[in-house]
């Protein structure tokens, strides 16, 4: 299938290329702003293929010096390169990769915020006194179609402004679209860089486990044939656990969390299992439940890697 655009009617667009699905939105000149969404349009075209080339090396776990040549895929290899201690291939940071390289068409003069959505994976352009807010919604359990059609509900929302160093937030889970081999019905990172939040996104959500034999997990290759995971087992279904085992895995990934912030690697992370929340820090903490977006270009409804 061909490379798609449409344009929405409320100004974002909305790029589709095989398992890309991103939507974009962006503030500033019209002129600007007309120019970015053409760059961007005509960059977008050529990832796929481009990442298509390398994916035998992108499939393999992070070792040694960078394999891979094009800029979207050493950008992969890069943000993945810190967890080369444990199994990670560049695949964990492919979202949060492509939609950093689209990023880049909004910066030039004129445009004073974009945000590139691919998947809940997000990149941010802000110039000064720019923020966004973004809304999160952390079971797709819970999503039904009437949510769909009528407006999402958020279960809280977070702002980034300009003077955070942070222009990346990507989402990892069980119930996302990519493998997860912890819990967590979501784990929100918010990096310096989207493809930096999506492999610590990853890494924080395998961490929020615990043993437990009503877990069930697969071999990877028997949910999906080119799967990077191999016959590493992934979750396929957690039923209602007790609360203290939901506090035990919950804070797993808290302690690997706070780790790689202390490493400079996140800014804050807010984990989320069976309806319990834990959070790096009061900026997540603080997000305000049950109301939507004050923007509903940033209402991201479930963000997940």
């Amino acid at each position: 299938m061909n490379a798609q655009r449409t344009l929405l009617p409320d100004g974002r667009w909305h790029f589709q290329h095989g398992p890309m699905d991103i939507v974009i939105g962006a503030s500033g000149n019209a002129e600007a702003l007309e120019l970015a969404h053409t760059d961007a349009w005509l960059r977008f075209r050529s990832i796929l293929d481009e990442l298509v080339q390398e994916l035998p090396l992108l499939r393999l776990p992070v070792r040694g010096e960078c394999p891979v040549r094009g800029p979207v895929a050493r950008r992969m290899w890069h943000a993945c390169q810190p967890y080369k201690s444990s199994f990670i291939t560049p695949m964990a940071a492919v979202a949060g990769a492509v939609a950093q390289e689209l990023v880049g068409c909004y910066t030039a003069e004129g445009i004073t915020r974009a945000w590139i959505n691919n998947g809940g994976d997000i990149a941010l352009h802000l110039t000064p006194s720019q923020s966004v807010r973004i809304g999160l919604y952390a079971d797709l359990a819970r999503l039904n179609v009437e949510e769909i059609v009528e407006g999402v509900r958020t279960d809280g929302q977070f702002e980034v402004s300009s003077v955070q160093p942070v222009r990346g937030v990507a989402t990892s889970g069980w119930r996302g679209r990519s493998f997860s081999l912890g819990i967590a019905d979501s784990v929100t990172v918010l990096a310096r860089t989207a493809s930096e939040a999506d492999a610590a996104a990853t890494v924080i959500a395998n961490a929020v486990d615990v043993r437990d034999a009503r877990i069930r997990r697969k071999p990877a290759c028997e949910l999906k044939d080119d799967t990077d995971l191999g016959t590493i087992p992934v979750t396929v279904d957690v039923p209602p656990l007790e609360p203290a085992l939901v506090q035990q895995a919950l804070r797993a990934g808290l302690r690997r969390a706070e780790a790689l912030r202390a490493a400079g690697l996140i800014w804050s992370a807010a984990l989320v299992c069976q309806n319990q929340l834990m959070t790096t820090d009061a900026a997540t903490a603080g997000a305000r439940e049950n109301r939507h977006a004050d923007n509903p270009a940033m209402q991201v409804g479930s963000v997940f890697a």
